[in-house]
């Protein structure tokens, strides 16, 4: 009797084995037998700023090749040109504005159906000033004990400058990156919440312009210093490191990190054209993976220093790797010498940064109204439908389970969400936004369309 039962225990724990043996070999398997790609020569645009690393990390760390793609990223001279390139089919799809998708679709400027399968980064922009535009309100900032300024600063301390400007006849001057960019809400935000008017836009006023306080236009990311150094502008919204360039020529003085205006908000984005996801759905999925492994690889502080160095070099940011690792390694430099703690200044994969949350998509949506860029009143359901088009979480997914089943992600790193983000208070003036409805956080705002 016992031997039988040995017997018997012996074969349940071979059968156990060889199961155990056949869900590895078919794990295995899975991992090594990749979905055939239906293109692997793919070319993607970039903006030289410090926040298109998830791109040039993906490439430079092996990450694309690791995929079976051949990726060739091209610097492209501006937002327009990279937006019009990606619509005609120039390169297949780019580091993008949060914005240029959504403006797209609703045909706020150049129309086009571009869809988004991750959110490349948090936060990442700042607000600076010309050294005149400092010296004229730094004497009324309030102080700490050891007499910094406070941080943030309210735009209400330059009230008085702006309005002696325009009693003149010459407003005060802003420059930002596109109409549809991160930077002009961030800057209009950020003025509306000092009460300010940052200006409207119409069908007679493509600049939105219209009744502000202000004078707002564009700039190409990399021409801000000079242009403000000029005089032409008096201050900017931008990324890095063209806030950071402008401390260490002198010229200017950042005042506000957009962290401070709308903390946590969702700043660039990897945007493909539609007819390219629905031809080439694997070599999607597979540009998708090697751009999230380059932004879990980025939010490890200690690897800030080769990002660095490799963003520094001319066929990327080109920008001297000290003014860059001001904002990409945990500091950020306000007035000269004024070294804060910033660590959360860029980030690329941690607080579900990645994530194309439905919502993130929704407030751009709603500032494009609020401004006058989408020209009438649009029920909820229109908000929630340009974002379902225009943003793709299951092609995320998709990628972030792949990456689970090569080991290479942890199953608790893929959201469970129903695409929002919780509703929150994290913006300057503190008014809460709930992507759920949209309509009545319009309503709540300050200045602009409220409905």
């Amino acid at each position: 009797m016992r031997d039988t039962k040995l017997v018997g225990l012996y074969g349940s724990l071979v059968g156990a084995c060889l199961l155990v043996m056949g869900c590895n070999q078919k794990a295995q398997e899975a991992k090594q037998t990749p979905a055939v790609l239906e293109k692997d020569q793919v070319t993607l645009g970039f903006i030289k700023l410090t926040d298109c690393a998830p791109l040039v990390l993906a490439k430079e760390l092996g990450y694309f090749e690791d995929e079976g793609l051949n990726v060739t990223l091209q610097a492209q001279a501006n937002w327009k040109v990279l937006l019009d390139r990606v619509i005609d089919g120039q390169i297949d799809g780019a580091h993008m504005l949060a914005g240029q998708p959504l403006g797209a679709a609703v045909g706020v400027g150049t129309a086009g159906d571009i869809a988004v399968v991750a959110s490349l980064d948090l936060n990442g922009n700042a607000i600076t000033v010309s050294n005149k535009l400092w010296e004229s309100v730094a004497s009324s900032l309030p102080k700490d004990s050891a007499g910094k300024v406070k941080h943030p600063i309210s735009a209400s301390y330059l009230r008085p400058a702006i309005d002696a400007a325009k009693r003149k006849g010459t407003p005060v001057k802003f420059g930002m990156v596109f109409p549809v960019s991160t930077h002009n809400y961030q800057l209009r935000y950020w003025l509306a919440a000092g009460g300010i008017h940052p200006g409207l836009y119409s069908q007679a006023d493509i600049n939105g312009n219209t009744g502000g306080d202000v004078s707002i236009s564009v700039t190409p990311p990399p021409q801000m210093p000079a242009t403000m150094e000029s005089g032409t502008i008096d201050g900017y919204c931008v990324g890095e490191p063209w806030n950071q360039q402008a401390v260490t020529k002198s010229i200017g003085v950042p005042v506000i990190a957009s962290l401070d205006i709308a903390m946590d908000h969702a700043e660039k984005v990897l945007g493909l054209r539609a007819d390219f996801l629905q031809k080439n759905p694997n070599t999607t999925v597979a540009i998708t993976k090697a751009i999230l492994r380059a932004q879990k690889w980025l939010d490890t502080l200690a690897n800030r220093p080769k990002a660095v160095s490799i963003l520094a070099r001319g066929e990327y940011v080109g920008a001297d790797s000290a003014v860059i690792a001001h904002s990409m390694t945990g500091t950020f430099e306000y007035a000269k010498g004024d070294i804060r703690p910033a660590e959360d200044f860029n980030v690329f994969w941690n607080r579900q940064a990645s994530f194309p949350f439905y919502s993130d998509a929704i407030w751009y949506l709603t500032q494009m109204r609020r401004w006058g860029q989408i020209t009438e009143a649009k029920p909820d359901s229109f908000y929630l439908g340009i974002a379902r088009k225009v943003y793709r979480p299951e092609v995320w997914k998709k990628a972030a389970e792949a990456l689970v089943a090569d080991g290479l992600l942890n199953a608790s790193e893929i959201p469970s969400t129903d695409g929002f983000r919780p509703a929150t208070k994290g913006f300057i003036d503190a008014i809460a936004f709930d992507g759920k409805v949209p309509n009545a956080y319009l309503a709540s705002l300050p200045l602009g369309n409220k409905e």
